[in-house]
């Protein structure tokens, strides 16, 4: 009790250090532009209007000193924890974007001055040219930073073997599966017979607060943890619960409902051995069989999802919802460690995070056989995975998620 209540004030502290921190990023972001752009618009009329310069070589000298002073001000005084801002280290590709944003604000600024502008001319068409030289940069710099993203993940690092007692560990987390959780359980044993004799296995069924007795049926079935949350609190409580439990060098979780037959782990399993740190599975991928497909509202709402998630992450995923993902031990206790989000966007924050500490990602196809049983509801969860969406937006920039920090405390769900 006095664990979960320090665990309570740390949070609140988190929140607040966190809030103060957004206030303080967000104010010297702001300064910046306003600082940056009253050095452009400064510069211009000044060479042009006082000195007399050519419209054309004022305008020029006008965005290039701009641009200098915003590349130096935010890489000094921006989020420097926030994937979204790391252009700011990349000064051959701010240069060439820099390049193409200052020709357009120039073309703009000469299309919609006459041959002699005034004060109130050139301020209305310079303002024009400032707004669409802005999202020129936004467009051009997230396009750099997918680049960077892709080439990142894309690339399998080397590493020393992942920590762990068992090859594999996986983690099924469970709500109301009294009556079948015992036959899950069992499936997956018989599955994967091959990887328990060959380097150990481990099933960790997390009970997501049911009501009636699945922990219990899933221990007795032979589940090697059986964890019980003490209140329903979402889907991704429970993964995160289980995989900070997990012993396996490779850990990954799976549906209770088996919508992708278990085999289909040991291509996960084999993909983490070879070094990849996160494999997802795709059903999107051009490699995909699917034996029942989705009703049209659910396969419309994961098109919705995936656009959504655009707002959020770099990289162009085909798919972020499968409910097959694998990783390597310490990954995954990096990536379960910093998530927070308990309910269905969970998957997405662990995309972020494979961003941010740029681990390498697999994606591969997989069989899926979509569940009558599932507890989708579209409409509900589109929208409170957009709020998830901005709240794991909120809490980059507040620089909440930090690399090296650790979640535990799974010890007392055990059973």
């Amino acid at each position: 009790m006095n664990e979960s209540l320090a665990g309570g004030g740390r949070q609140v502290a988190d929140q607040r250090l966190g809030s103060a921190s957004m206030r303080s990023a967000l104010g010297r972001f702001a300064g910046v532009g306003v600082a940056v752009t009253a050095v452009d618009l400064l510069l211009l009329i000044g060479l042009y209007l006082g000195l007399g310069w050519a419209l054309v070589a004022a305008d020029l000298v006008a965005v290039a000193v701009a641009a200098v002073t915003s590349y130096a001000a935010n890489r000094i005084l921006t989020f420097r924890n926030d994937p979204f801002v790391r252009w700011v280290y990349q000064p051959g590709a701010v240069a060439v974007v820099v390049t193409a944003a200052g020709l357009a604000d120039l073309a703009v600024l000469v299309t919609l001055t006459g041959p002699a502008p005034g004060l109130v001319a050139l301020l209305g068409a310079k303002f024009g040219a400032l707004a669409l030289a802005a999202v020129l940069r936004l467009v051009a710099y997230r396009w750099v930073l997918f680049g960077r993203v892709r080439r990142t993940q894309q690339l399998k690092p080397r590493r020393d073997p992942a920590p762990g007692q068992f090859r594999l560990s996986v983690v099924v987390p469970a709500f109301g599966e009294q009556e079948r959780i015992a036959t899950t359980v069992q499936r997956l044993r018989a599955w994967w017979a091959s990887v328990a004799a060959d380097g150990g296995l481990e099933i960790i069924v997390v009970d997501d607060g049911s009501l009636d007795d699945t922990a219990g049926e899933a221990a007795r079935a032979g589940a090697d943890q059986a964890l019980k949350l003490p209140a329903n609190q979402g889907k991704g409580a429970a993964v995160r619960a289980g995989m900070l439990a997990a012993r396996g060098r490779t850990v990954a979780f799976t549906d209770a409902d088996l919508a992708y037959s278990p085999d289909q782990i040991l291509s996960l399993l084999v993909e983490v051995e070879r070094g990849w740190d996160m494999v997802v599975g795709s059903r999107r991928h051009t490699g995909t069989t699917t034996l029942v497909k989705a009703g049209r509202l659910r396969e419309v709402g994961g098109r919705v999802i995936n656009v959504l998630t655009t707002t959020l992450l770099l990289g162009q995923y085909r798919d972020t919802q499968c409910g097959l993902k694998a990783f390597r031990s310490d990954g995954a206790r990096t990536l379960f460690g910093q998530s927070r989000i308990d309910g269905f966007a969970f998957d997405i924050e662990l995309f972020h995070l494979a961003e941010r500490y740029e681990f390498s990602v697999l994606e591969v196809p997989v069989r899926v056989e979509n569940s009558e049983r599932s507890t989708v509801k579209v409409a509900r969860d589109a929208l409170r995975l957009t709020r998830d969406l901005i709240r794991v937006r909120r809490w980059a920039k507040q620089g909440v998620y930090a690399e090296d920090a650790e979640r535990g405390g799974v010890d007392d769900l055990r059973r």
